[in-house]
């Protein structure tokens, strides 16, 4: 007999059986948006949760990537809602476009590493350890307990008054 060779999905498209690779990746597609919207719309209703003060909070994601459109009530605020959203599973990157309705000074953000504690970030940026309760309470409600922080999360560390 032999070998044989075939168009591999001519028999989708000639039997009208199975879907061609076109069809696949059209669904593949729609299921990956589908989701993106569904984790944008998830994020969204956290914030309210968290009752964060947003106006006409728009959260776009596609693939790793997140945008945040919207007027926050303050900078406090912004930054909350950025790391609501940085600080998801699946988000790499936020591109902040929100406007702030209060102006304040911006805070400086920290990257927890491994061994991190907030005493001994507060140190870092206070050169104070004792000063650990203004960062808890900058990242409050994200943080719920002053020990329970992670490698790889982001925390807001406000200036000083």
């Amino acid at each position: 007999m032999g070998l044989f060779s075939f168009i591999k999905n001519a028999g989708a498209k000639v039997f009208g059986i199975g879907k061609t690779d076109a069809e696949e990746a059209a669904e593949a597609t729609e299921a990956k948006l589908k989701a993106e919207a569904t984790a944008a719309s998830s994020l969204a209703e956290t914030v309210g949760d968290l009752q964060l003060k947003v106006e006409n909070l728009n959260i776009h994601i596609a693939g790793d990537a997140a945008t945040i459109t919207g007027m926050a009530y303050d900078q406090a605020t912004k930054e909350k809602v950025v790391l609501v959203v940085g600080n998801s599973q699946g988000i790499a990157t936020v591109d902040d476009q929100m406007t702030v309705e209060h102006v304040e000074p911006e805070a400086q953000f920290h990257t927890v590493v491994s061994g991190d504690t907030l005493g001994k970030i507060a140190k870092n940026y206070y050169g104070n350890a004792m000063k650990y309760p203004v960062i808890f309470e900058a990242n409050k409600p994200m943080l719920e307990h002053p020990d329970k922080i992670y490698p790889g999360q982001v925390l807001r560390i406000p200036a000083l008054d």
